[in-house]
């Protein structure tokens, strides 16, 4: 036992060694010491090492914030209800929670459109897309009631090439008529010399045979007296005829509206107004009535500056086209998909959307269809819907009239996130827009 001990302590024999005692292990070089010392120094390495850190801290945490703060804000955007498609409804994100992003968005589309811009020139159309119904022209007469006047036709559009195409300008019904005469016309024209594929798709409402109603959509307007079901309602699609689409949103240009009296954005003096008083007769106005409207409005919309007025183009439009009034960053030279509202000499609604306008364009294709006032509609190509319906044995057949790839033909069917318009046959009394 005693020479195993000596073994342990002499480390020889098998190799094996204990720990050497704390009195034996070797002194700390000096040099590490003061290595030591001058990394903690004020201008030491590891102090300039924590500084670098701290200040590449501090430039990425608002980064981060506003990381977080985009990808909840997006998330939170996308999972709530919503008729548009992702990437229409990804821009609607930016433009309404992205500090700046309403002018980023009109930016990018003014430069967008401008390169995609349609070219002077270009192949002839031999044919028109079908619109309306090939049925047999009805003549106002005897057979419509009484205390209903019967509104002469529209007199066909003249056609702007010298040689028109078949059914070119020529007004086709949409449905049956009513009290002897049709409530609703379409028809599609050529509108440009230098632009010979463009072309101009057009609606006649007849006041006398339709009441139209102002309907808000899920987001807008923003605030809105009743919301209602942001569609047709169930109950008043046995007379509905036709739907189309509203102006500019609320906050391009303080566009208020009302419905049945009542205020949904607070409507702006100067503004262009399409109001439906509670006698049936249409018109558009230049707004003087303050915020809000008269107890004899059954619904107003406003969008812009009027285009047409007493049946002459807006003067300011030859003055400065590419204003903000006439669509904000993206302006009025911009060509791009447009829809537009009329009046004609008679109180009828004229609508019309096309592809490739401008402000000034759109105002010559609302005069040549007869308008003597109007005023600018939603723009884009995501926006401009016109849809007829008529009814068969399994319900409404909806028809776009203007093909919208971006639409489906049962919008206004199921709830939307804009305001749009309902085209319906009339009923006795006031008109009053239906929300049950």
């Amino acid at each position: 036992m005693i020479g195993w001990r000596g073994l342990r302590r002499s480390g020889s024999g098998s190799g094996v060694s204990a720990p050497p005692d704390a009195a034996d292990s070797p002194p700390v070089s000096a040099s590490l010491v003061q290595g030591a010392a001058r990394e903690e120094q004020p201008g030491g390495p590891a102090v300039r090492r924590r500084r670098r850190r701290q200040r590449v801290l501090l430039i990425a945490a608002p980064f981060l914030v506003v990381l977080v703060w985009a990808m909840v804000s997006y998330t939170v955007w996308m999972l709530q209800p919503t008729s548009m498609q992702w990437n229409v409804r990804s821009v609607e994100w930016v433009r309404q929670e992205v500090p700046f992003g309403n002018w980023m968005v009109d930016e990018g589309e003014h430069i967008y459109y401008s390169m995609n811009a349609p070219e002077k020139g270009g192949p002839q159309l031999k044919s028109l897309p079908a619109v309306g119904l090939n049925l047999p022209r009805i003549s106002p007469s005897g057979t419509a009631k009484p205390h209903i006047q019967a509104a002469a036709w529209p007199p066909p559009i003249k056609p702007i090439f010298p040689h028109p195409l078949p059914g070119e300008g020529i007004w086709k019904p949409t449905g049956p008529p009513v009290h002897g005469g049709p409530p609703v016309l379409v028809t599609s024209f050529r509108s440009e010399l230098d632009y010979p594929e463009l072309v101009a798709y057009v609606a006649w409402f007849d006041h006398t045979r339709t009441k139209i109603a102002y309907y808000p959509g899920r987001y807008e307007p923003p605030n809105a007296a009743v919301r209602g079901p942001m569609m047709v309602p169930n109950d008043q699609r046995w007379r509905l005829l036709a739907t189309f689409n509203g102006g500019f949103t609320y906050t391009d240009g303080n566009n208020g509206s009302a419905d049945n009296g009542r205020t949904n954005e607070p409507l702006t003096d100067g503004n262009a107004t399409l109001i439906q008083y509670r006698d049936g007769r249409l018109a558009i106005v230049k707004w003087t009535g303050g915020p809000d409207v008269g107890p004899d409005v059954a619904w107003a919309r406003q969008s812009l500056a009027p285009i047409v007025w007493n049946g002459q183009l807006n003067p300011q439009l030859n003055d400065n086209p590419d204003s903000p009034q006439w669509g904000y960053t993206l302006g009025g030279l911009t060509r791009v998909w447009r829809s537009g509202v009329g009046i004609d000499r008679r109180g009828n609604l004229i609508y019309v959307a096309a592809d490739g306008q401008t402000v000034i364009t759109l105002a010559k294709i609302l005069q040549h269809a007869g308008a003597v006032r109007a005023m600018e509609f939603d723009i884009n190509p995501e926006w401009h819907t016109l849809i007829t319906y008529t009814h068969g044995a399994n319900g409404l057949v909806p028809t776009m009239v203007g093909a919208n790839p971006m639409q489906s033909s049962n919008r206004y069917l199921v709830p939307d996130d804009r305001d749009f318009f309902a085209v319906y046959l009339p009923l006795p009394g006031p008109v009053t827009v239906p929300f049950n």
